[in-house]
């Protein structure tokens, strides 16, 4: 199945549009408080074909990305009640109850850790919220946590740039069903 190689071809046709920034942003806005794609899919064709503005592709993910943490925060903040079961709807039960242990033990480390880590980010915004965890430690733990993730994939696809195309795209859909996989075990390894 050549799934992967194929939205890997769509998303670099959308890297070179003349919104592509601003579908970025959006992207990022929207997976940090209730959409499921990480804006990764975006970043990394998009730094990958325009390495000279990686950077700034990274600094649009990560702004954007805890704007929308902001969203996610204030949602569980005031309507963690009407949130939760949805939440639990989506299948998403344990984690918000590991979030929230986590929370009372260590805050700050924790939003830092999900912002960087593949777990979703959305159910750890909306956890802090509702937990009423302090809103300058949970933004300054999402700008480090978004910023490390983003700038590092922007760095590693716009050090490689279009000369390093051609040896990763033989192997696109093995690495992507292979993130499926490795997503799939820490999931029920850590959430489970």
């Amino acid at each position: 199945m050549r799934i992967f190689s194929r939205l890997y071809e769509r998303v670099l046709t959308w890297s070179a549009h003349r919104y592509a920034e601003r579908y970025l942003a959006l992207l990022s806005f929207a997976e940090s408080s209730f959409f499921p794609i990480p804006p990764d899919v975006m970043l990394a064709p998009m730094s990958l074909a325009q390495p000279h503005r990686a950077l700034r592709f990274a600094l649009v993910t990560t702004v954007a990305s805890v704007l929308g943490g902001v969203l996610g925060y204030l949602v569980g903040y005031f309507a963690m009640g009407l949130v939760e079961p949805w939440i639990i709807a989506a299948g998403h039960e344990l984690a918000l109850q590991q979030a929230q242990a986590w929370f009372l033990d260590y805050g700050f480390w924790v939003v830092l850790l999900a912002g960087f880590s593949p777990i979703p980010y959305k159910v750890f915004t909306i956890a802090a919220g509702g937990l009423a965890l302090p809103l300058l430690p949970f933004v300054l733990a999402s700008l480090l946590g978004r910023g490390l993730r983003f700038f590092l994939v922007a760095l590693i696809m716009g050090w490689g740039g279009p000369k390093v195309e051609p040896y990763l795209k033989p192997y696109l859909d093995w690495m992507g069903w292979g993130s499926v996989v490795l997503l799939i075990v820490l999931y029920f390894g850590f959430i489970h």
